[in-house]
């Protein structure tokens, strides 16, 4: 943020918006924040962001790589990014309304059925009382407990007793639909510009350290589309002009190419090479199979094997994705690393790196700073 920025870098303690508008109950607005207060706050924020302009720019020109982030990527996006949010997006409030209501019915329904399964009524948003009835009246085991001492009772939780259990799978189902209802069918209409008839989000090119874009005021970047209420969701943003289409386009399997390409792994290279399906290559190599040999439940554990050991997952993680013993997820990862020696070295070389110095660079530049990272060994 800006102030934290025009302390480190230009000692100045700058004027924040709590100090104008106050806090807690005794809050206002800034449409009620006295003139000269106002102007003060305003000036300073102009100032201020001229001021580390002047300070910071040299130092990423100093940097060719950041230089060309910045010029040839950020200041780019930008515009691009600009238009997008002036456009806005079309939807269709009537029809979000009439799933409002068809997701309160479903909301209502699965009250129902946890009422049932509670043996009584109780209040589904209270944690207190959904502690009480799993963890007391249930006697269901306690997987994690709260920095109060309490069961905890977060979606993690409730995921994993929904293998054993039906009323966390309801609350969970609950859950999922009242985000739904909040977050988009009932909020959404009242976010549309009645001057545009548009929805207009905010895109922040900073908002996440990986340099992947961020929507916020609404987020439209979340809505599901596993589930048919998600894809409902999703139905109701329209094409700026009627007979136009939306188009999707994504990368097959862009982050395992992208692996493929740093780490020169010759089995991943040639697997991609001759179009072969990297799952089921990777399938064959854990399950020690023939590729012809390979079944559909083989392929999806060999899926989760693919993105879990790329992302840093260890043994004690596959297990708890895949639901198999952890010495069988250690033996698929020792599995992975023998048919994919090159990854491994890869893999081993960028966290020497980052340990050395403290930071991660992409093929363009972008740097992370990244602390505290684990040894080698503790990775399986």
């Amino acid at each position: 943020g800006m102030d934290e920025l025009s302390d480190i870098h230009l000692g100045h303690k700058t004027i924040t918006y709590d100090e104008v508008t106050g806090t807690g109950k005794a809050r206002i607005s800034f449409a009620e924040v006295a003139l000269d207060r106002a102007r003060d706050y305003a000036a300073e924020d102009a100032d201020i962001t001229l001021r580390l302009h002047r300070a910071m720019l040299p130092r990423i020109e100093a940097d060719g790589k950041l230089a060309f982030i910045y010029r040839k990527v950020e200041m780019p996006v930008r515009e691009v990014l600009f238009r997008v949010e002036r456009n806005g997006v079309l939807v269709d409030a009537a029809q979000l309304a009439t799933q409002s209501h068809e997701l309160g019915q479903k909301m209502l329904e699965l009250e129902e059925r946890a009422y049932r399964e509670a043996g009584q009524p109780f209040n589904l948003n209270s944690p207190k009382q959904i502690q009480e009835i799993l963890f007391e009246r249930q006697g269901l085991p306690v997987k994690k407990k709260t920095p109060s001492g309490q069961p905890s009772t977060d979606e993690d939780v409730l995921s994993e007793l929904a293998h054993d259990y039906p009323l966390p799978k309801l609350l969970l189902e609950f859950r999922a639909l009242a985000k739904l209802k909040s977050t988009y069918t009932d909020k959404l209409p009242k976010m549309v510009n009645p001057d545009t008839g548009r929805v207009h989000t905010t895109y922040s090119q900073t908002g996440a350290v990986t340099g992947r874009l961020a929507s916020n005021d609404p987020n439209l970047q979340n809505i599901p589309i596993r589930t048919a209420e998600g894809q409902q969701i999703r139905a109701a943003f329209l094409p700026r002009v009627p007979g136009n289409r939306f188009v999707a386009a994504d990368y097959s399997q862009i982050e395992l190419r992208i692996l493929a390409s740093l780490s020169g792994d010759e089995a991943m290279l040639r697997a991609f090479a001759s179009g072969e399906d990297i799952h089921a290559t990777t399938a064959a190599a854990v399950f020690g199979v023939d590729p012809g040999a390979v079944t559909p439940e083989m392929r999806r554990a060999a899926k989760a094997v693919n993105f879990g050991i790329l992302y840093g997952q260890s043994s004690f993680g596959l297990a708890k994705a895949l639901g198999i013993p952890q010495p069988d997820a250690a033996a698929f990862i020792a599995a992975y690393f023998q048919s994919f020696a090159g990854a491994e070295a890869f893999m081993d070389e960028v966290l020497d790196r980052c340990r050395r110095d403290g930071c991660v660079t992409t093929m363009l530049g972008r740097r992370r700073a990244i602390a505290g990272v684990r040894d080698r060994g503790r990775r399986r």
